[in-house]
């Protein structure tokens, strides 16, 4: 299993030898390079460490330096520690669309949108309780009862309230409908989670 580490462009649209349209997502991905190689025998486990996105060094730690420069890269903006990782990679190898081919299925990880603190219609799709009359004004998205009076006089855990919605990791397979490798792009079809500029994980399924 082979992945890289990508932005999200935004998206947009292409038509299939049918003339059906087709909603695609544009990736960045890559090219990306290898910071660190994990084995059995010292790390307890196998893992490849790949980094994206040049840093600059003067907003990069002392101790990550020391790690960049072990590896002969220049400061890495993200990395990734990806498992199970096919291939035999060293410390500086570059990796980038090559590995992957339209038709490819692929896992795409990523952060969805921060709505922030959100009330129960918009974050569990409640329809709102009451009336709209009969002197009620104020009560049309209120989550209504929470089910409890005397006993047992507390409300139980998981009850769908109003809290902090999105920002959450987010994995999904989809299929990828057009490699453009000479600019390091994925065209994968549909959307996938994350706002425009977002790192985006895509591996091989």
């Amino acid at each position: 299993m082979s992945g890289l580490i990508g932005t999200k462009k935004g998206m947009t649209s292409l038509y299939n030898e049918l003339g059906n349209s087709i909603p695609v997502t544009v990736i960045q991905a890559g090219p990306c390079v290898v910071t660190q190689v994990k084995t059995i025998e010292i790390d307890g486990y196998n893992a490849v460490q790949i980094g994206y996105g040049v840093k600059k060094e003067k907003n990069t730690t002392r101790p990550m330096k020391g790690h960049f420069e072990k590896a002969g890269v220049e400061p890495q903006s993200k990395l990734v520690e990806l498992r199970d990782f096919a291939g035999d990679y060293k410390s500086g190898d570059e990796i980038n669309v090559d590995s992957f081919k339209a038709g490819d299925k692929v896992i795409i990880i990523a952060t969805s949108k921060g709505k922030g603190f959100q009330g129960v219609v918009k974050r569990h799709g409640f329809k709102g309780v009451g009336m709209r009359t009969h002197g009620q004004h104020d009560r049309l998205r209120a989550p209504g009862s929470l089910g409890a009076s005397s006993w047992p006089s507390r409300v139980f855990k998981g009850k769908r309230m109003g809290g902090r919605m999105g920002s959450d990791r987010i994995k999904l397979v989809t299929s990828i409908v057009q490699v453009l490798a000479d600019q390091n792009l994925l065209i994968v079809k549909g959307n996938i989670p994350g706002s425009i500029s977002s790192y985006v994980i895509v591996r091989k399924k």
